[in-house]
């Protein structure tokens, strides 16, 4: 799909952009500054603060929620500038931890081949009984290579065997700051000693190192599978994450699998993705597309400022297009960003009966950011900066997906069973629903369908995230 921010434009402050949330993504975007902008000579932190503050002053998607009052000579970090400064949207859940600054080289580097230094798990921790369990394992990482995997419950965290501290009193002295703590920083040859159950229930031991490794969006075991309904074969579609490139190939062999075994119902399980690139997103939408190449897939909004810089995408052509007749999306709280992107998108062309989310309610992120360089710093500032709507117009999630969307099943995430497994408890509600079985919707106020399973586990999440956690939470 073509967008007008494809092309950068030349201005005095020179930037490598990517267009990422509400969808995140590739696409270039155009490049912050002009005739007034300040000229940043080093790389103090006055002037990472000072190239910050330019951004938001030109570029934030909602300029009369910025904290005017704010003295950038205060703070002695980018973050708490941008926190300070977006606080008055933050306090209307428009921007919700969504402007951050980061690392250029980390985040291409993840971007374009997935990398990204850990154990290769991600955990939730449950909020009722202090425990802390594994929600997914990356096949490629040393977490799952120890037997690790989606179900392993954490029981203690050492640098050594003799050292050992109990989660359980960790989770108590401390909550999920003291367990993230003890896992230490996500860098190459950190090693930590994990005690743990395997999903069978055998209790491991051992010496576990953090090394880079790749993140896989859709797994070989479980991310493209036919599922069995009473005879009914139905596609379930597990993408991990949009914000890795190859994301987009990985989805047209996923759909070239779905249309040579004549599916037509569709199940995507997004429950832990939090988003990615503009273009994966796209992509999924064309392969959504067959019969609607040339309508409009979405739309890119700025602030009235930067209207020029507005774009529509529209469902171009991809081989392995398919025109599903129902689709189950299964979220929960770490739904987010370009996952919302791509089901708000299909609203309007699916029967009111037709398309329903599953599980709990979404994290709410219908904008987006540029990512603005300040490239002699290795600094990224990632500032909301559009918001998308789909063809109706509609993009006002910002409590989540649940009241917009025609329906919706409530459904627990079972952590204890596989992904992909008919029985687990979102697969096997959203098989309900593609059947025409009730099922009992989302309730409750807009935006606080926060708990990911009856036993209220939530994404282990440190207050600053890395790149990587950022787009994929609970990620270590």
């Amino acid at each position: 799909m073509k967008s007008a921010r494809a092309t950068a434009l030349t201005v005095s402050l020179a930037m490598i952009l990517t267009a990422c949330g509400g969808g995140d993504g590739s696409n270039a975007a155009p490049a912050a500054g002009g005739g007034n902008s300040p000229v940043t000579t080093g790389c103090a932190v006055s002037d990472q603060i000072a190239f910050a503050d330019d951004v938001l002053n030109e570029w934030y998607l909602f300029p009369d929620l910025l904290d005017n009052t704010v003295d950038p000579a205060s703070f002695s970090d980018v973050q708490s500038f941008l926190d300070a400064r977006v606080a008055p949207a933050r306090a209307q859940s428009r921007d919700v931890g969504f402007t951050f600054a980061t690392s250029i080289a980390e985040e291409n580097e993840l971007i374009a081949s997935g990398s990204s230094a850990g154990f290769g798990i991600r955990l939730v921790y449950d909020t009722v009984n202090n425990r802390v369990f594994g929600s997914e394992a990356f096949e490629n990482g040393n977490g799952f290579q120890a037997g690790f995997d989606r179900g392993s419950e954490l029981l203690a965290i050492g640098t050594s065997s003799s050292n050992l501290q109990l989660v359980s009193n960790l989770m108590a002295s401390g909550g999920p700051a003291a367990v993230i703590d003890a896992l230490g920083p996500s860098d190459p040859g950190v090693q930590r000693v994990l005690r743990f159950t395997t999903p069978t229930g055998t209790v491991v031991e051992t010496a576990v190192i953090k090394t880079e490794f790749s993140l896989d969006p859709i797994s070989d075991r479980y991310g493209a599978l036919i599922l069995d309904d009473g005879g009914k074969r139905v596609g379930y579609l597990n993408l991990r994450t949009f914000i890795v490139s190859d994301a987009a190939d990985q989805l047209r062999d996923a759909f070239e699998l779905f249309g040579r075994e004549g599916v037509t119902e569709l199940i995507f399980d997004f429950r832990y993705n939090g988003g990615g690139l503009v273009s994966v997103a796209e992509t999924l939408g064309d392969l959504l597309g067959q019969g609607r190449v040339g309508q409009v897939f979405s739309e890119t909004v700025l602030r009235p400022s930067k209207s020029s810089e507005n774009s529509t995408e529209f469902f171009e052509t991809e081989a392995n297009a398919l025109q599903p007749t129902k689709i189950a999306v299964i979220s929960t709280r770490s739904t987010a960003s370009a996952s919302e992107l791509v089901t708000n998108s299909m609203i309007p062309y699916l029967a009111n009966d037709s398309i329903a989310l599953i599980g709990s309610d979404t994290s709410g992120k219908p904008v987006g950011q540029f990512g603005f360089d300040l490239a002699a710093c290795d600094l990224r500032v990632r500032a909301v900066t559009f918001q998308t709507v789909n063809a109706d117009g509609n993009g006002d999630y910002f409590t989540g997906l649940a009241s917009e969307i025609p329906n919706s099943c409530r459904a627990t995430d079972d952590i204890f069973r596989p992904f992909g497994d008919p029985a687990e408890a979102s697969i096997s509600r959203a098989l309900d629903f593609l059947a025409g079985r009730t099922c009992t919707p989302i309730t409750g106020a807009p935006g606080q369908q926060g708990v990911q399973s009856a036993r209220g586990l939530e994404a282990l999440q440190p207050d600053r995230p890395s790149v990587a956690q950022y787009e994929m939470p609970g990620l270590f």
